[in-house]
């Protein structure tokens, strides 16, 4: 088995048909077909379903898919490691993160970054879902907020103030919320994915998770918004989703007391990958210029 055909069936996976894997590869198609071809031969298993349309991954192939992801960014960090020549960033990052923080801190940076290091390529991913990212293939994701106990290393860039608001039209029907206790009765826009719900808030001293419910929960932070301009309840958002809302008195804060200073941004990856000299760089590229436009 060679390393070239694992890279390819790895490229033919993540584009999910040979012509797009051979167009990024520079490759001809029929070159990208018979390597993988080899490569199932020589493992004696069927990696890939193919038909029409695109390729499927059989649960074999994608065992090895995760394997082979992980064999190749250790590859390209020992030859970053080993040689000078490549000691700076290099070859493709592929990276998950909130849609809306995305589009409003980290488009600029990446564009910038490319633009410093041109052997750097990108693959973003923008998406309100937690990707599994060693499952996914991904080499790095962005995570807002509290994160869950897991093996990948997290490294923070900025902390971000959450704010909780509702519409003027929503506080003249309903009023407005004097302690967190008092959500109970109110509607709340949900920002997150199923399960219960609770919004963190500091009361007599204490951060104390309140449950909260209410018509509407989307995996989109400017759906969650728009739904609270329209007056049908309360959000708790981080401030970059609800500035512009806020600025223009679209959307009023409430319970300003009651909320924790801020939240982490962090940059996670996995544990394997911590010596990936492009990752290390784009970590610390992000924390130095985070810090700088959100001081601004």
């Amino acid at each position: 088995m060679q390393l070239d055909d694992m890279r390819i069936f790895v490229a033919t996976v993540d584009a999910h048909n040979f012509t797009a894997a051979a167009n990024r590869l520079s490759l001809s198609k029929q070159f990208v077909s018979r390597r993988v071809m080899a490569l199932e031969e020589a493992l004696g298993v069927q990696l890939l379903i193919r038909n029409t349309r695109k390729l499927a991954v059989t649960e074999l192939g994608q065992a090895f898919y995760e394997r082979a992801r992980r064999i190749l960014g250790e590859v390209e960090d020992a030859e970053q490691a080993m040689s000078l020549r490549r000691a700076g960033p290099r070859g493709l990052l592929r990276v998950s993160a909130p849609m809306s923080f995305g589009m409003t801190h980290l488009s600029p940076l990446v564009a910038m970054f490319l633009r410093e290091h041109g052997e750097v390529r990108f693959d973003m991913e923008l998406s309100d879902r937690t990707v599994d990212v060693v499952g996914e293939g991904f080499d790095m994701a962005i995570r807002i907020g509290t994160l869950a106990d897991s093996t990948l290393v997290a490294q923070k860039l900025i902390d971000v103030r959450m704010v909780a608001c509702c519409s003027p039209g929503y506080v003249r029907r309903r009023g407005t919320p004097a302690v967190p206790a008092d959500l109970e009765r109110h509607a709340c826009l949900l920002y997150g994915h199923g399960g219960t719900v609770s919004w963190d808030f500091v009361v007599d001293g204490v951060v104390k998770g309140v449950e909260v419910r209410g018509p509407l929960r989307a995996n989109n932070g400017e759906l969650v918004r728009d739904a609270a301009v329209a007056g049908l309840g309360i959000v708790r958002l981080p401030d970059f989703i609800v500035a512009d809302a806020l600025r223009s008195g679209q959307l009023v804060p409430v319970l300003e007391a009651f909320l924790p200073t801020a939240t982490g941004v962090y940059a996670v990856y996995p544990q394997h990958r911590q010596s990936s000299v492009t990752i290390r760089a784009f970590v610390e590229f992000l924390r130095k210029h985070l810090k700088k436009k959100l001081a601004a």
